[in-house]
């Protein structure tokens, strides 16, 4: 969970590192539509700082957030004047409202510490479903595709205000562990230093499908997709208690 330091310069380095948050949340807009043509509602799961939700917004009459970091989450309120950004946990919220789609964008499934929990954020998933609505999982790596011992880097420039950041990452059983250190420079405060550590687990597609199946949604694996991680589809097509 991001804290109130990474909540400030998270999506600028991630912009910088070429990522691009209009074009994946227009793919995410024509799966769910390819799927449930009247789609008019979404819910972002692990939202961050609104960066999806932002692009969502135009395409749907009603978007919402969840969000389990509350800097992370005020943030997206910031950015998203009217847009209902709720701070949660994707293993137990409960909301009075049910949704089109929800998504589930960037990795962030990959929090979940086991396939116990995966099943159970599916489940709270499917019941703020609509019938016939669909789920789209950006999944973080398999383990059979994460690179042990990688290390990435990013740096990005913006209104007097540079930024860095390096990271490791290693297995560690099932799990990825990543080491995240950040540089941020200016003229009024000089260089400062943080750093986080992030325990990320490494499911396999079998899971992801397995906790799908278990929650009454169809499943579908899109290879090739943010960054090639692929993308998981699901629909329900029944209710679930």
């Amino acid at each position: 969970m991001y804290g109130a330091e990474a909540s400030e310069i998270y999506e600028l380095l991630h912009q910088g590192r070429g990522k691009d948050y209009r074009s994946e949340a227009q793919e995410i807009a024509r799966q769910v539509r390819a799927r449930m043509p009247g789609a008019v509602s979404l819910l972002d799961v692990a939202c961050g700082t609104g960066a999806h939700l932002e692009h969502f917004r135009p395409v749907f009459d009603r978007v919402e957030g969840l969000e389990l970091s509350a800097p992370m989450a005020e943030s997206a309120r910031r950015r998203l004047p009217g847009v209902t950004v709720h701070t949660g946990d994707m293993r137990d919220f409960s909301l009075d409202a049910s949704f089109s789609a929800i998504t589930c964008m960037f990795g962030s499934i990959g929090y979940l510490a086991d396939p116990g929990e995966l099943a159970s954020a599916l489940r709270r998933f499917t019941r703020h479903l609509r019938p016939g609505g669909v789920v789209a999982i950006d999944p973080w790596w398999f383990p059979e595709t994460f690179l042990d011992g990688h290390v990435a880097t990013g740096t990005t420039t913006e209104d007097g205000r540079t930024l860095a950041r390096v990271s490791h990452s290693v297995r560690v059983g099932d799990a990825s562990r990543i080491e995240v250190h950040y540089l941020v420079a200016d003229a009024a405060t000089g260089v400062r230093h943080f750093s986080e550590t992030h325990l990320i687990s490494l499911f396999s597609r079998r899971q992801y499908e397995a906790a799908f199946t278990a929650a009454g949604l169809s499943v579908e694996y899109l290879d090739g997709l943010h960054n090639g991680r692929g993308l998981f589809v699901g629909v329900l097509e029944t209710p679930t208690a």
